[in-house]
């Protein structure tokens, strides 16, 4: 069995984006790992030349600004790693450069694509996630958190990235056929210093707003406010991936939380307990789960 990493970036240090540590973290699984570095306005490029391993190849592009609405851009340049992959890989395992996966998940993630290997009608491997936000101390937990997402896919032609790089279909726009993974993807994009969190959603705003309407909602402070907005957090009661340690020890903002204030809607508190204690999830599912 073959397996081919691949995922995107830009501006990595502007945005303080873990993406080495998410690279690193699913690299002992795969044989490559192919990386497109969006032109820069920082050393990304060079960020990511120094990782130190054979297995990474490193694809040069230049984001169409033109494809700006909706987040397109993002699925074009996933889609530009992705098919710079090896065409004997059997599976692709995507990973954006703020998600990492802890260590204790990869033999389960590894068995997973052995079993399947030959079962070609499963498209991919549904994951877990996990949002931590704020801090490396604390998780979301209501339904405006994504609970699932496809990260491994097979490595067919017809396969795509879906509008904003979230998932993926196939062929005109049919959900995948995925089977589910004991594993959980650990999303780091909401905990970043303030004013790194700030700069970002300058930026990234303008993905799916006018500049007029991204400034508006962005605001004109030079730090991200993170208890706006919020309806509810949980204290995270587990261990980051170890490729996280030097990152999280390096942590240099304070962040602080009375889960006791937790503002759930009694609609959000619906859900949420639903989910908790029968598992099922009313959020949207850009995928058909496999039994």
């Amino acid at each position: 069995m073959k397996v081919s990493g691949f995922s995107f970036i830009k501006n990595a240090i502007t945005y303080d984006y873990p993406v080495i540590e998410s690279i690193k973290s699913i690299l002992p699984i795969c044989d490559e790992f192919v990386i497109a570095v969006g032109k820069s306005d920082d050393d990304t490029l060079t960020l990511i030349q120094g990782i130190e391993s054979p297995k990474i190849k490193i694809l040069q592009t230049t984001w169409d600004d033109s494809l700006r609405e909706g987040g397109k851009v993002l699925a074009a340049e996933t889609d530009k790693a992705f098919n710079a992959i090896a065409a004997d890989s059997d599976w692709a395992f995507y990973i954006q450069g703020d998600e990492v996966i802890h260590e204790q998940y990869l033999d389960d993630i590894k068995s997973a694509m052995v079993q399947y290997k030959t079962d070609f009608t499963v498209d991919g491997l549904l994951f877990d996630y996990t949002h931590f936000y704020g801090s490396y101390d604390f998780v979301g937990s209501y339904s405006r958190w994504y609970t699932n997402e496809v990260r491994i896919i097979r490595n067919v032609r017809n396969i795509y990235s879906y509008r904003d790089a979230q998932g993926f279909r196939k062929d005109n726009d049919q959900k995948l056929n995925v089977k589910k993974v004991d594993a959980s993807v650990y999303h780091y994009g909401w905990v970043k210093h303030p004013e790194a969190m700030q700069r970002k959603q300058k930026s990234f705003q303008k993905l799916w707003h006018s500049d007029k309407n991204a400034a508006q909602r962005v605001g004109n402070s030079d730090k991200y406010d993170y208890l706006k907005n919020i309806d509810g957090l949980q204290r995270f009661s587990g261990t980051h991936p170890k490729v996280m340690k030097q990152r999280i020890e390096k942590k240099n903002w304070q962040f602080d939380y009375d889960v006791a204030f937790n503002k759930f809607k009694l609609k959000e508190k619906a859900k949420y307990w639903t989910r908790k204690l029968t598992g099922i999830d009313f959020n949207y599912k850009n995928y058909k789960l496999l039994k």
